[in-house]
């Protein structure tokens, strides 16, 4: 923790803990702010999490008043209330910042045409990445999702250079693009993707098929949005701007914050955050910090690719499985396709695990499947029943992809 970092979010407690029936008032009553003088200190405050933020509903994370809050983002509410997260015109600004830096890191331009295809409205996603385009000064096409047909035309007519979108989208483009034989047609030279993790193999394939240099691109409603972390050319991690924020990497199971290097979840602390500041929210997400400086020369600190999530893990026959761990056993297994997902029953008293993956139309299907099933026996350390399945068999999605489906409740 560099003394900046600390002197900041020293001044945010104070702040917080100073603000009448605010939820950090409550939740932190029993903590000697005064006394928590270095890194060591701040990791016996307690983690904020999601739950604690849902019971929050609407407003109850808003660390300003009203007449300072210009607009309200949610997270999509899924799996219970959505989080309402309110933003001040400082937040609206810090948060294009972040994201113009992305951009730059990226390589774009003002000469960029920045076709956007994620969401508007309540969902972070789509504004943001307009907004720090506009900030760059880039031409923004704000498309939004679907309508593909309307997509590819924009696409062409506008010359678009610069795709953003979720991984599952980009390769629902890809494949339409390589379907109606119009990549001749197409201009991009970049794509951002982010919103959820993929595996080498999509990344290969949308990269191939569609002529574009790939970048990752992290954030989460609660934290901002997307843009709070970026990879670059060199594909070596994501930078993050620890100017703005403040990361720590937990064991997810006992909370202790682990070495350098080593793999946990990603835990946030905002720094400058107004509406509705947080410390140390666990985010679910799991990485590592990348030790020393990027090839590319830039001195931000960087966290890995992610590898999944602690929430997306499912446990089978007594084996922990992360999304993560099928996306690397299938780029090793010949003639996978990157789009698989995966049916787990449970009949019969026991658990039943359905691996269906697509595969090239010249792989021998009942041999693929021999070798899937022994190669999952070797790496993961379960049986499982592989299908095999023509490429465009699975279906594919504008938003995030759901690959694995738990019917055992």
């Amino acid at each position: 923790m560099k003394e900046v970092q600390f002197n900041l979010i020293k001044d945010q407690l104070i702040k917080l803990t100073n603000l009448d029936g605010s939820f950090y008032q409550n939740k932190l009553q029993y903590i000697d702010i005064n006394g928590i003088k270095n890194k060591k200190d701040f990791e016996k405050i307690p983690f904020t999490n999601k739950d604690e933020l849902r019971e929050l509903y609407p407003l109850g994370l808003q660390a300003v008043s009203d007449e300072e809050i210009v607009r309200i983002h949610s997270s999509s509410g899924t799996t219970g209330l959505p989080i309402i997260i309110p933003y001040t015109q400082k937040d609206i600004d810090d948060w294009a910042d972040m994201f113009k830096r992305c951009y730059e890191i990226a390589g774009l331009t003002k000469l960029d045409r920045v076709h956007i295809t994620p969401g508007y409205g309540l969902w972070t996603a789509g504004i943001g990445f307009q907004n720090g385009a506009e900030s760059l000064g880039a031409m923004v096409i704000p498309m939004g999702p679907g309508n593909t047909e309307k997509q590819l035309k924009m696409m062409i007519d506008m010359k678009s250079t610069v795709l953003c979108g979720t991984s599952s989208y980009a390769l629902l483009l890809t494949e339409e693009i390589e379907k109606r034989g119009i990549r001749d047609k197409i201009h991009l030279r970049k794509a951002i993707i982010g919103s959820e993790r993929w595996g080498t193999k999509m990344r290969k394939r949308i990269a191939e098929e569609l002529g574009a240099k790939l970048y990752d691109i992290y954030g989460l409603t609660e934290i901002y949005g997307p843009g709070v972390a970026m990879s670059c050319d060199y594909e070596s991690g994501m930078h993050y701007w620890d100017d703005y924020v403040y990361f720590e990497i937990i064991n997810p199971r006992t909370g202790e914050v682990l070495p350098e290097g080593e793999i946990g979840e990603l835990v946030i602390t905002t720094l400058h955050k107004e509406g509705a500041p947080l410390i140390r929210y666990r985010t679910h997400d799991l990485t590592r910090f990348i030790p020393g400086q990027c090839e590319c020369g830039c001195t931000y600190p960087r966290i890995d690719t992610l590898i999944g999530r602690t929430d997306d893990m499912v446990k089978v026959k007594g084996v922990n499985i992360y999304p993560g761990q099928i996306d690397s056993l299938l780029y090793e297994v010949e003639g996978a396709s990157s789009e698989y997902q995966i049916m787990i029953d449970h009949l019969q008293g026991r658990d039943i695990m359905t691996l269906f993956v697509e595969t090239n139309p010249s792989i021998e299907k009942k041999e693929f499947e021999h070798n899937l099933k022994n190669y999952f026996k070797s790496r993961i350390g379960i049986s499982i029943i592989p299908k095999a399945v023509r490429i465009g068999d699975l279906p594919r999605s504008e938003k995030k992809s759901t690959r694995i489906f738990d019917n055992r409740y």
